[in-house]
Formats: C-alpha cells, sequence, structure tokens
C-alpha cells in the first residue's frame, strides 16, 4: 500500500532521493536491450566500422612495399601502382566512415527517442506520492541529459569497444606473425594499461555520481527559482537566491573539478606507458636494421601496426571514462523505468463509457502517512448521486487526503471505497478517473492557447461545445475580448491570465468533461469579491446533477450543502445540513461565529488583540 508523502518542500527535496547503486554490467544489460529493434542498424554500423579498419591494415603493408620493394629497389614502374594502392586503400577507409557515421546517427536518434518515451511514459504512470519528494528540475536533468549518457555509452560504446577489442586482436596477430620479437617488446607497457583502467573503472563511478547530482541539484534549483521569481522578487531575495544558487554551482564545479583531475592523470599516464612501448620498439627495431636482421619497410611497417594496437588501447580508456559516466546517469534512469506504476489494475485498451451514477461510499478508511502516522482514522460517509458534500475544518485535518483517495493520486491503507458499488481498487484508473474531474485551488493551465487548455477536458470537443462550457463558467466574455480570442497563449502555467480567469477556465474544463463525480478544492479561495461571484455561479452550474466534494474555508459557500463535515485531526466529529450544525453548537457553529465576526471587523475597519478563534478546540487554523 502506498502512502501519503508529507514533502518537505522543493527547497529540501533531494534530488537524488532514492536512487540505488547498480552494478556496471546490470545497467549495460538494461541498455543494450534498446539495439534490439535495430538489428540491421547495429550490424551495418559494426560492419562499417570493421571495414574501414580492414582498409587501414593494408597501409602498413603497402608502405612497406613502397620502402622496401619500390624505392629501394628503384623500380619507378611500380610507383604509380603502390601510390594508387594506398589512396584507394585511404578512400575505402573514408567511405565506410562516412556511411558509418550515417548510420550510427540514425541509430543514435532511434535510441534517444525509445529511451525518452519509455522514460516519460513510466514517469506518467507513476503514483503522485513518487512525485511529492522529488524535483521537477531533477526528473528533467533525466529525461534530457542523462539519456544522452546512457545513449552514449550504448551506441559509441557498442560500436567503438567492439571494433577496438577486434583491432587489438588482429594487430597483435599480425606484430607477432610478422616479428616475435618487436612483438614481445611492443607489449611490455600491456600490463601497466590494464591496471590503470581497472583502477580508474574501480573509483570513477563514485566521483560521477557526485557530478551527477551536483547537476540535477543545481537543476531543481534553477526551475524552482524560475517558478518562483515573482516571489523572489517580491521579498527581495534576489541576493540570496544568488547565493544558494552559486553554492549549487560552486558544487557541480567542484564535483566537475574532481572528476577532470583524476582524468588529467589517468589519460596522460596511460598515454605515456603507451609512447614507452613506441620508444622500446624503436630501440630493438633500430639495432635489427643496423644489424641487417630488418629492413626499414619492415620496421616502418611495424610502427604502422603498432599505432593501430595502441590507438584502440587509446579509445577503450576513453570509453572507460564514458562507461564511468553512463553508469551513474544510467542508475538515475533506471531509478524511473523500475518505479512501480500507481495501480495494481490494468488500463482498460477499451474504457467504459458507461456514465457512472455518482454514488460514492467510504467504508471505515484509514490513510497514512509515510512514517506510519495516521492521516485519516477510520472515516465513513455516503454521497447520493447528484448529492453535495462539503468537507470543512482546520489545515491539516484530512479534507484534500480525503477527496485524492477517491481518484487514487494516494492509497488507502484500509477500508474501503466504492463508487456505485464497486470498490475503486477494482476499477481500472482511465475508468475511474473518466468519472471525476477536479478544480483544485491553483489552477494549472498548460503553456498553448486557451482553447487547448479548456479542450484538455474533452479532446474531441468541437470549437462550439468548448464555448459553450466557456460560457457556462462565466469565461467566454473574457476570452472573447482577448486579441486572439481562443488561440491567445497563456504563457507557462497560464501566467497571462489573472487567478480568477485561470479558475474560471479550469471550470469550463471540467465542464467540458462532463464528468458526474466532482471535486472542488478551494476553488474559490484566491480570488476577490466580485470574481468569486462569478466563480460560484459557474461552480453552481457545474454541480448540477454531479456528486460532489466541496473543501472550503470560506464556509459561506457550503451553506446549501447537502451534507456537512466537519473533519479535526483525521477523524469526521461533526456531520449535518448546515442549519443542524448551526443549531447544536459545536465546532462548525463557532467556525461560523469566528468568521462572521472576522467579517464585522473588516467592515467596519475594527481591531482585535487576538485571533477571534484562538481558544476553539481545534488543530491548526480555524479558517
Amino acid at each position: 500500500m502506498s502512502r501519503i508523502s508529507r514533502p518537505a518542500g522543493g527547497l529540501d527535496r533531494d534530488p537524488s532521493l532514492r536512487v540505488r547503486s547498480r552494478s556496471t554490467v546490470e545497467v549495460v544489460r538494461r541498455v543494450v536491450g534498446y539495439l534490439r529493434p535495430y538489428p540491421a542498424l547495429t550490424a551495418g554500423t559494426i560492419a562499417c566500422a570493421l571495414g574501414s579498419l580492414a582498409s587501414a591494415l593494408t597501409y602498413p603493408q603497402l608502405t612497406q612495399f613502397l620502402i622496401d620493394d619500390v624505392i629501394g629497389a628503384r623500380r619507378p614502374d611500380l610507383l604509380g601502382w603502390a601510390v594508387l594502392g594506398l589512396a584507394i586503400a585511404f578512400l575505402a577507409r573514408d567511405a565506410l566512415n562516412s556511411l558509418r557515421i550515417r548510420l550510427n546517427n540514425t541509430l543514435e536518434q532511434n535510441v534517444i527517442v525509445d529511451l525518452r518515451k519509455d522514460l516519460y511514459g513510466r514517469l506518467q504512470r507513476l503514483p503522485v506520492a513518487w512525485f511529492d519528494q522529488r524535483a521537477s528540475g531533477d526528473l528533467m536533468t533525466r529525461v534530457l541529459e542523462d539519456v544522452n549518457a546512457v545513449e552514449r555509452l550504448l551506441i559509441d560504446g557498442t560500436e567503438q569497444g567492439t571494433v577496438a577489442i577486434l583491432s587489438i586482436a588482429g594487430v597483435s596477430i599480425l606484430l607477432f606473425a610478422s616479428n616475435p620479437v618487436l612483438a614481445s617488446v611492443a607489449v611490455l607497457p600491456v600490463p601497466m594499461l590494464a591496471g590503470g583502467a581497472l583502477w580508474y573503472s574501480l573509483t570513477a563511478h563514485r566521483r560521477y555520481r557526485a557530478q551527477r547530482q551536483a547537476g540535477a541539484a543545481m537543476g531543481a534549483l534553477l526551475q524552482d527559482n524560475l517558478q518562483g521569481i515573482r516571489q523572489i522578487k517580491s521579498f527581495g531575495r534576489e541576493v540570496q537566491e544568488d547565493g544558494r544558487f552559486g553554492a549549487q554551482a560552486d558544487a557541480l564545479r567542484r564535483g566537475t573539478l574532481q572528476v577532470m583531475k583524476v582524468w588529467a592523470v589517468y589519460n596522460p599516464a596511460m598515454t605515456f606507458f603507451a609512447s614507452m612501448g613506441t620508444v622500446l620498439v624503436l630501440w630493438v627495431g633500430g639495432r635489427q636494421v643496423l644489424a641487417g636482421d630488418l629492413t626499414l619497410g619492415g620496421l616502418v611497417k611495424f610502427l604502422g601496426y603498432l599505432a593501430m594496437l595502441y590507438d584502440p588501447v587509446g579509445r577503450l580508456h576513453t570509453l572507460n571514462q564514458m562507461l564511468s559516466a553512463a553508469r551513474a546517469a544510467g542508475e538515475r534512469v533506471l531509478d524511473v523505468l523500475d518505479a512501480s506504476p500507481e495501480a495494481a489494475v490494468p488500463r482498460n485498451p477499451n474504457p467504459s463509457r458507461i456514465r457512472a451514477k455518482g454514488a460514492v461510499d467510504y467504508e471505515d478508511v484509514t490513510a497514512e502517512y509515510e512514517g506510519g502516522r495516521r492521516a485519516l482514522h477510520g472515516v465513513s460517509l455516503r454521497a447520493a448521486p447528484g448529492e453535495r458534500v462539503a468537507l470543512v475544518g482546520p489545515t491539516g485535518a484530512g479534507k484534500s487526503t480525503l477527496v485524492n483517495l477517491l481518484p487514487r493520486f494516494y492509497e488507502a491503507t484500509g477500508g474501503a471505497i466504492r463508487v456505485d458499488g464497486r470498490d475503486i481498487r477494482g476499477i481500472p484508473l482511465d475508468e475511474l478517473r473518466a468519472q471525476i474531474a477536479v478544480v483544485s485551488q491553483e489552477p494549472f493551465l498548460f503553456n498553448g492557447t486557451l482553447l487547448e487548455n479548456v479542450r484538455y477536458g474533452r479532446e474531441s470537443a468541437s470549437v462550439a461545445e468548448v464555448e459553450q462550457a466557456a460560457k457556462a463558467a462565466n469565461a467566454h466574455e473574457f476570452i472573447r475580448r482577448l486579441p486572439e480570442g481562443y488561440e491567445t497563449r497563456v504563457g507557462e502555467r497560464g501566467i497571462r491570465l489573472s487567478v480568477g480567469e485561470k479558475q474560471r477556465v479550469s471550470i469550463a474544463r471540467a465542464l467540458l468533461k462532463d464528468a458526474p463525480i466532482l471535486i472542488l478544492d478551494e476553488a474559490t479561495a484566491s480570488v476577490d469579491t466580485a470574481t468569486e461571484r462569478m466563480i460560484q455561479e459557474a461552480l453552481e452550474r457545474l454541480q448540477s446533477g454531479r456528486t460532489s466534494f466541496i473543501i472550503a474555508h470560506r464556509l459561506g459557500t457550503v451553506r446549501t450543502a447537502d451534507q456537512i463535515l466537519v473533519l479535526n485531526q483525521g477523524r469526521i466529529v461533526e456531520r449535518g445540513r448546515h442549519g443542524d450544525l448551526l443549531a447544536s453548537g459545536g465546532i462548525y457553529a463557532r467556525l461560523i461565529h469566528a468568521q462572521n465576526s472576522i467579517s464585522d471587523e473588516v467592515s467596519g475597519f475594527g481591531d482585535r488583540e487576538s485571533p477571534p478563534c484562538g481558544n476553539l478546540p481545534i488543530r491548526g487554523d480555524c479558517v
């Protein structure tokens, strides 16, 4: 059973939360699976690389022929053929390289798209609780940057690694076949190269992981600050935010420098050991030439093959660095791909078109926060089809938790919730959520047009249906006055609209969805009185014929509810209609009295020394 997360807030969330360590073998095994849909591209890329290598291998042999059998033997009649052979070898090498690059790029982009689609698809299907403790900026880094790092391992590692290993094996055979003594000298640095590569592989992962975490933390902070730029300016916190971003940027700088510092020692050291092999070959080979045991062309040929031995060794060192970086990125990608999706019941490919009647029953429902603390204690209620149920009480009483269990944004840890007598745990999520519309306190609009945002309620809706919904939501008039009308772009999170305008657009969206069950979570809490009146009119139309759950702190908006439930500390402590609860003189009556007192003081510019409901026997804010 999933529990309800209580995030500390965007500033305190750890972007690296729950990213478990994985072995290099596991990461490579998982990501290599993305090559399976493209066997022809994969094989073609490797074949072109091997063909290019084969063409390059002819160069040392032709060079020896040119030096010993053409120049040394003074055969000008063979010079043209030798040069032509070299030109053909280089042409074949570069033509195959050109084809390899094209195939490689196609394969690369296909794999990136597949991996990103899988990652995004899994994000769409994870439960809300999973996101509560993860910064959105960090998740963006995983989809954009970490996928690239994993892809580089997958494509470049597969191609370059395969070719490098085959090159080393093939060239080693040619070296020992042409001159066993020089070949034995040439491989003397190999133990040092292998030891260095092993040390780097075993130690680099920690450095790359720290660098990735620092980069993710900086990305998360950047996104938070860009979204909260108005709050930063209104509180005059620019200097402090400069400092916070500077600290994160400095952490990324230190992590990157630590990676680079070790690479700055490792890479030149490996190059030095390889160069010492060349020096030893020149020393021993030079003595053989001077002694007449080896021709000059033979020495040049051997040096050509030796370069082809050390070059793939150098590429393996670079791949070793790439592998360490990709392992750290792969852990973060696999952390998302392996997360459990939000329901045991599979989504129905052919969701039911039957409209629910709207009867909702909570039977002894409990819910828990992460850590085991109870959020709801044995809550039971029944809402008949078309009934309006108001939820009131202090902040933290469990109102939002109660309604969030209905669309299964969170899972109840006990009891049962039924819609039309069916346990919601047995209803596929797409069918369940098709029956529920939500209008929240902070309406979210996508960065598109007003038409697209309203039509989000029902994608197939016509323009006329969109306009009809907007009219019912009291949104059509302000939309019509905009320069581009329904084609006006609203900006990120609807920033170009007022709070009241955004709320009316969200109501139009809910109207267009036409769901039989409605959740209104403080839908009029953030607007002025005149706008509230317009929104309230729209909400009255929206609630007509629908089972409605209304969370409200402004108690005047729930007077006409069929049921009013007063929650406190996760329990329903009072229930009834407005008049009955008012006559009983309980918590609800005191809340009404407190709000009326505040209204009287505001209208008369009065003053009080203490909060109007400071003595009420409830925890949290009284309104």
